[in-house]
């Protein structure tokens, strides 16, 4: 049977090069971005899901999933990435290889006020913090950018986000 989910075609791209890039932990607060990645990660014997109460959580499970020799990543909406900066300081600070997905909310489409506030604060926070950003406009972009985030996290030891704009994955009407 087909997978007919709006993203279901780029979340098992994605998934498939984490999953080949050692990634086994997939440490998410729900969204509708991320929800069909999260659904691959449930289903393989290999990969494990961890439901985070708030996003600051998936950057201390994400370090303990390194200090064991781990991969992990962090999926989150940009809302949420404003309850992380204190966490953040950790990857920069310690120099351990963090990797996100985030899945914007306040750009291309919005209608909800509330978002374009954290939406216009993303890049500078995560280039504050020393977070390499990795955006996808496009579906051309999406291979490109989660290999570069996957190099720059993993060998490349650096913190790294992979930053999927509402022009690649919709617009929500709420």
């Amino acid at each position: 049977m087909a997978d007919d989910h709006p993203h279901a075609e780029w979340s098992g791209v994605m998934f498939e090069m984490m999953r080949d890039a050692g990634v086994k932990l997939f440490a998410h607060v729900p969204d509708a971005g991320n929800d069909r990645l999260i659904a691959l990660a449930e289903e393989h014997n290999d990969t494990r899901t961890v439901l985070l109460t708030t996003e600051e959580e998936g950057v201390g499970i994400c370090a303990g999933a390194d200090l064991v020799g781990e991969r992990a990543v962090l999926c989150m909406q940009s809302s949420g990435l404003g309850n992380c900066p204190n966490y953040l300081s950790l990857a920069k600070g310690a120099h351990f290889p963090l990797l996100m997905m985030i899945s914007m909310r306040g750009d291309y489409g919005e209608q909800n006020p509330w978002q374009y506030p954290m939406a216009g604060a993303v890049e500078s926070l995560l280039e504050s913090m020393g977070v390499l950003i990795f955006k996808v406009e496009s579906r051309d972009d999406l291979e490109k950018a989660t290999t570069a985030a996957i190099s720059a996290s993993g060998k490349g030891a650096q913190p790294a986000a992979i930053v999927l704009s509402q022009k690649f994955l919709g617009a929500k009407g709420f």
